[in-house]
């Protein structure tokens, strides 16, 4: 008997009860499920994890999203992800402070940002952060 995959994000649940769910929603009908900004944040990190870029690109914000995104770099190993803070603004605007560790080469790297978030249409985007200290 296997045991199911840990979620990438860091909860304690399963992938295919955390973010797989978000993931597979998307997937097959192009939608957004997450229920706030820190469902959708904990989603995207979770498919950064597994170079989910379709997700990653619907996900943000049309007004500030890439045209693309490169692949993750090989060997590129993520560490795991730490939510430090989330508050809703209003209905419709939240933020999420997190940390997120990722290692490449043999080098640590950490990304510490205060990300904001909008809803539109019943849908959150991902719109844009800013890198902490």
């Amino acid at each position: 008997m296997t045991s199911p995959l840990p979620c990438p994000c860091g909860s304690a649940l399963a992938y295919a009860g955390c973010c797989g769910r978000l993931h597979a929603a998307h997937a097959a009908h192009g939608t957004l499920t997450a229920t706030g900004p820190e469902a959708l944040m904990r989603s995207r990190y979770a498919a950064y994890v597994l170079d989910l870029r379709d997700y990653l690109l619907a996900s943000w914000h049309a007004s500030t999203r890439p045209a693309e995104l490169e692949p993750n770099e090989p060997g590129l190993k993520w560490l795991g992800l730490a939510v430090k803070r989330a508050a809703l603004q209003d209905a419709d605007h939240g933020s999420v402070e997190f940390l997120a560790r990722s290692k490449l080469g043999g080098r640590a790297n950490r990304l510490h940002e205060v990300s904001r978030f909008v809803r539109e249409n019943g849908e959150w985007f991902y719109v844009d952060g800013d890198v902490q200290p």
